[in-house]
């Protein structure tokens, strides 16, 4: 069991000033699972409205409009999390599994998926579900190398296959596309985990009992130093950040993200 600190900060400078911006943001991590949000405070600037609320896979979202001119929008979420991946599963609303188990466009299986998929059960007839994931995710881990600037949020899991490289919402597409062509219930996970850098995405597994995390961008099982914001079938229903504005400003978005231990120092 850890406790941890979190600091969520994301940052969008306009190239000249807007107005009449509304918002979504799903930056709010949320007890259940093996993780309980014992303090979560978020700050917004500019003020304007601004209301919290659920989507239809149970996620925190914030939802608000800035109606004044702005070149500047910062969101800060701080808080503490108590995380076990060994203690008892919290409750938490489970949906129809059917959701995880389909195809989306961005874990649409190719030649190559399946090529992986066909390497991989070599190694799993008979396997528990978990432990056919473990094989799963190492496999991912192998078959890309992590590279920044190769792929964008449009990018399959069959295209980041055939690139050979991608980060951590790539490799969880790939992921993610086996499981669900070997009708494994999966989900993808934007969240936090203990160090400084940007938000990080990995899949979660149900066995029939209890979701399990895996992280193939690292390649090791979720445990007590990842911090869990949102899930959903890719990464479209996990976008951190949509919005619209009057004004023909160009943006840019920055995320930076620092999780440490009993108020140490980040790792």
């Amino acid at each position: 069991m850890k406790t941890l600190q979190f600091h969520y900060h994301m940052e969008i400078a306009f190239s000249e000033p807007v107005h009449s911006h509304i918002y979504t943001l799903k930056c709010l991590p949320q007890t259940g699972g093996t993780q309980r949000i014992e303090k979560c405070v978020y700050k917004i600037s500019p003020d304007g409205t601004v209301q919290e609320g659920t989507d239809s896979f149970g996620n925190r979202m914030l939802y608000g409009t800035v109606e004044e001119e702005h070149s500047l929008f910062l969101v800060d979420v701080t808080g503490t999390a108590v995380t076990d991946v060994q203690g008892p599963v919290m409750p938490q609303n489970i949906p129809d599994l059917s959701v995880y188990r389909y195809r989306t466009p961005l874990t649409q299986p190719g030649k190559r998926t399946r090529e992986l998929l066909g390497h991989c059960r070599k190694r799993t007839a008979d396997m528990p579900l978990r432990d056919k994931a473990l094989v799963y995710m190492e496999a991912v881990h192998g078959s890309i190398r992590y590279g920044r600037g190769v792929t964008d949020i449009n990018t399959t899991a069959e295209d980041a296959l055939a690139l050979g490289s991608g980060v951590c919402q790539d490799y969880s597409h790939i992921l993610l596309a086996l499981c669900r062509e070997d009708r494994i219930p999966s989900r993808y996970v934007v969240g936090m985990m203990t160090g400084e850098g940007e938000s990080h995405a990995w899949v979660e597994i149900y066995d029939g009992a209890r979701w399990h995390g895996f992280d193939p961008t690292n390649n090791i099982p979720v445990e007590d130093a990842h911090i869990k914001i949102s899930h959903g079938r890719d990464y479209r229903d996990c976008s951190i950040n949509r919005g619209v504005f009057t004004g023909q400003a160009a943006q840019r978005q920055s995320i930076l993200v620092e999780v440490t231990e009993n108020g140490g120092t980040s790792a």
